[in-house]
């Protein structure tokens, strides 16, 4: 048997999994690769839209419907980011690194966007 969780239960494991969006962020922008690939948007758009994303939902995280209410507002630009970046990243390298990063964040999406249906299931 499953143990239910709270809201705020719910609002924990998504900043834990925004952590995990960060991290990938985190080697974007301080990739060198980063650098010679100007042109490919979805590289700093990945950076800028978990960027974003974090600072919108770090102010909310003890305010388990705000923080669902902006996530529910963000998740759409940060999916569309993840599955830009997903394609530039293929562009730039077959590198492990580069593969994991896109794999990592589309991840980070998927989670956040079953923590989102977990959490609007609870407020029903």
């Amino acid at each position: 048997m499953t143990e239910m969780r709270t809201l705020q239960d719910i609002v924990n494991r998504c900043d834990e999994v925004m952590t995990h969006a960060w991290m990938v962020r985190t080697f974007v922008k301080h990739s060198e690769e980063t650098e010679d690939y100007p042109e490919l948007l979805g590289l700093m758009g990945c950076v800028r839209g978990v960027f974003d994303t974090t600072r919108a939902l770090e102010t909310r995280v003890d305010d388990p419907s705000a923080y669902l209410h902006m996530l529910r507002k963000k998740i759409g630009k940060l999916k569309k980011a993840a599955e830009e970046f997903e394609r530039d990243a293929a562009q730039v390298s077959i590198h492990t690194n580069w593969v994991m990063a896109a794999r990592s964040l589309n991840l980070c999406v998927r989670d956040l966007e079953v923590l989102l249906a977990e959490g609007t299931d609870l407020t029903k």
